[in-house]
This record gives structure tokens, C-alpha cells and sequence, in this order.
């Protein structure tokens, strides 16, 4: 794909995902780390509205041109990549809502609506910045680690590029993790970039993160283990079961509930021996968090739904081992992962690959 093309691709994402935007949005994201020192970044991505997301390949020395202020293709930063890329996009654009660069970077968007305000950037300042939606594609495409995004996004502008049909910016903030197992979230909260670093590995949607570092403390006697019995004279109370040790782990699919089970599953879980085992670890985990059709419903004339009626489900579920450079993705359709190796794809292309995904799921008749 010429980079011209790519930049009326990333005009038309903006339109599309601006308009996607206001429907509720219900990912979750975690980290696991393995015994050889590799670490394996989960999540899932939710929308009331159909994404019909392929995977990409992005190659490296590719010009790329951000969007201005005003929402006008071509008037942003422009840049070259500088690493190769995969992820997945949305609507066939050529955009990366989440995805893992050759270096081993890995994140996500994810939504943050009513917090998430861009940069004011003044006319002279144009081209230095880029539209939110292109975000992820920026930071993978330019830095290797956590550390030289830290370093890096303060010298760019994000912007409030409005958006051709939901006249708003796309209101994401960004998960982040690197070969080292470092992470961080990025959020633009009141037009001020915010960089936290992130212990836990863990992001879902609003509130902010550092709200729901907070509320992590209403939850701290929480335990993998079974409490112990109490004796009362002649009388023995047990735990009734397995499991006691987590009463009132939240189980509904609001963020701050996702937020505090994905914390505790991430922390549960064994240390594996290898980063391609902690993979397999990482998709039954994400399992935990699959949303069924109907039971997140998005009104027409809610602010959740931005007139916009529509059944929110799991669209796909990804897992990115950032040790190996593999990078795995199963749609709601189809649990068969699907994967791109980052040591094996042509990252010297001179246009972007597009994958499909959207193949039906398939059953094994082990009775013929």
C-alpha cells in the first residue's frame, strides 16, 4: 500500500472508530510473567458495534504522515517507522488498536470515555502532533521499550483532532509493556499527558488508573487459599467449599470490577516455565472476561450508547508473548488462535499487510 493510500485509510479510520467510540467499551488487560523471563501481555476488546478487525503486518521505513489538529489528513507529524509491527485494527483501516512491534513493546488501546482530553496544539504546532487513534501506531512504530516512550511521547502532541462523523477525538488511554516485563499507562486526563507506571500490568476502562490503583485496596484479603476453620467451643465453622478464600470478588463486567479480577487472576497465576506455556495460561484467563451477547446492551438514547443501539460482545481476545515476537489472536467466532511471528515476517515490505480473521469456527467430528 503507497503511503498515500495509508493516510486516506487513517482519514477514514478516524471517522469510523469516532463514530464507534461513544458505544460502551469493556476491555481488559493484564500481564503474566514465565521463568525464562519472558513476559506475555493478555486482553480482550468489546464493542456494541461490529469492528470487523483483520490482523496487520506493518514494515519497517514506511512514511507515515499524522493527522492535524483539525482533523485534515496529512497536516501531522510525519514520521518513517522505525520498527516493524503487527496488532489488530478496525474496519480494515490501517491503524493498530493493539498490537506488539519487533522489539518486543506490546499494548493496546483502550477506551476512556468522559476523562480521556487531548492536547490544545496551537497552528505552528501542527506538525508535531497526531490524532489520538494514532497513538499506538506512533509508539510502536518509533520506540523499543518503555523507557524511550517515557522519554519520547513528551515531545510530541497528542491532539483533539475532531472526527469527520463523531466530531470528537477518539477517547483512548494506552496500556504498555516491554520485553523487560516494565509497563506503564499512558493517560491524557484535562489536555496533560500522564505516564504511571504500572506494577501490576493490569488496565481495563474508566475510571482513571490511578482510581483504580485506590480502589485495590478495598480488596486486599482476597486470598488464592481457604480460609481456616474457626472453633467455637465444641462447634467447628469450615469454609463450605473451595474457592472461600475470595468472597466478594466483584463479578459483574463493570471496568472497576474487571480491573480488581483481572489483578487477582494475574497474580494467581503460576509461573510457567516458558513464556510459549504462560501463552495458553493467558487465553484461559481472558476466557473469564467473554461477554455474550445481550447481557451489555447499549440504548439509543443513552450516553453509554451515543445513539447508537447495540449488543455488546467480545469481539476477539489477543495474547502477545513479547519474549518470542509472537503475537496470537482468537475472534468470538473462532477460538482457534491465529498468530503472526515477528521473527519470520517480512517487516522489509513495502506496504502494509492485511490478514483476515473473520473465518467461521470450525468442529472436529471425532465420531465419523
Amino acid at each position: 500500500m503507497p503511503h498515500k493510500s495509508m493516510l486516506l485509510r487513517a482519514v477514514a479510520a478516524a471517522c469510523v472508530l469516532g463514530l464507534l467510540a461513544p458505544s460502551a467499551e469493556a476491555c481488559t488487560s493484564f500481564l503474566l510473567r514465565s521463568a525464562d523471563k519472558g513476559f506475555v501481555y493478555g486482553r480482550t476488546m468489546e464493542f456494541g458495534l461490529p469492528l470487523q478487525s483483520q490482523l496487520i503486518v506493518v514494515p519497517r521505513k514506511l512514511e507515515v504522515q499524522g493527522t492535524g489538529p483539525d482533523g485534515t489528513a496529512g497536516t501531522g507529524l510525519a514520521w518513517t517507522t522505525k520498527y516493524g509491527a503487527t496488532g489488530t485494527n478496525g474496519l480494515g483501516l490501517s491503524i493498530l488498536i493493539d498490537g506488539m512491534n519487533e522489539a518486543g513493546l506490546a499494548g493496546g488501546l483502550l477506551y476512556l470515555p468522559e476523562l480521556a482530553e487531548y492536547q490544545a496544539v496551537a497552528p505552528g504546532d501542527a506538525k508535531n502532533s497526531i490524532a489520538s487513534f494514532e497513538l499506538l501506531l506512533y509508539v510502536l512504530t518509533n520506540f523499543a521499550n518503555v523507557a524511550e516512550v517515557k522519554a519520547g511521547l513528551p515531545k510530541i502532541k497528542v491532539s483533539r483532532a475532531p472526527q469527520a462523523v463523531f466530531k470528537a477525538p477518539v477517547p483512548p488511554h494506552m496500556t504498555l509493556h516491554d520485553a523487560t516485563g516494565a509497563s506503564i499507562v499512558v493517560e491524557y486526563i484535562g489536555g496533560a499527558l500522564r505516564i504511571h507506571d504500572n506494577p501490576t500490568g493490569v488496565l481495563t476502562n474508566a475510571p482513571s488508573f490511578d482510581w483504580h490503583i485506590s480502589n485495590l485496596g478495598n480488596y486486599l484479603s482476597l486470598s488464592a487459599y481457604d480460609p481456616k476453620s474457626l472453633q467455637i467451643g465444641s462447634l467447628t465453622i469450615a469454609p463450605p467449599s473451595t474457592g472461600s478464600g475470595a468472597p466478594g470478588l466483584p463479578g459483574d463486567m463493570a471496568a472497576p470490577s474487571r480491573f480488581v479480577r483481572a489483578f487477582r487472576y494475574s497474580r494467581a497465576a503460576p509461573v510457567l516455565p516458558t513464556s510459549t506455556d504462560s501463552v495458553g495460561n493467558a487465553f484461559h484467563i481472558l476466557n473469564n472476561f467473554d461477554i455474550a451477547p445481550g447481557i451489555i446492551r447499549t440504548q439509543a438514547d443513552s450516553q453509554a450508547g451515543g445513539g447508537v443501539a447495540g449488543l455488546e460482545t467480545t469481539e476477539w481476545s489477543v495474547v502477545a508473548d513479547t519474549k518470542t515476537k509472537r503475537y496470537y489472536v482468537r475472534t468470538y467466532a473462532d477460538s482457534q488462535s491465529r498468530m503472526v511471528d515477528l521473527t519470520k515476517a517480512n517487516l522489509d515490505a513495502k506496504a502494509i499487510r492485511f490478514i483476515p480473521i473473520d473465518k467461521p469456527g470450525t468442529v472436529l467430528d471425532l465420531g465419523s
